[in-house]
């Protein structure tokens, strides 16, 4: 059985970005999240604020969706290249 990408794609890039954007909604409520400032080094105009809370959700996507497309591209590589010689119903 082979991942579909954009399936997992699709899939892991909806769980990032609404986990982004759930971590960085909660810690603009309670003020903390002393970390989080971090994901500007890889969010292109992310900050800790309501307004980074929906950047984060869209770099979180994009990045999940990726992510997602090359771990279902590797599993068929390394499926292909392992059980080639198997049949299959093993």
């Amino acid at each position: 059985m082979s991942l579909r990408k954009r399936a997992l794609g699709l899939s892991l890039g909806v769980i990032w970005g609404l986990a982004v954007f759930a971590a960085t909604t909660v810690s603009t409520l309670r003020g903390m999240g002393q970390h989080l400032p971090l994901l500007s080094g890889y969010y292109l105009g992310y900050t800790v604020s309501y307004p980074g809370a929906f950047v984060g959700l869209a770099w979180g996507f994009v990045h999940g969706f990726v992510g997602g497309v090359l771990i279902a591209w590797l599993y068929g590589t390394f499926c292909t290249l392992l059980y080639k010689s198997e049949s299959p119903a093993s």
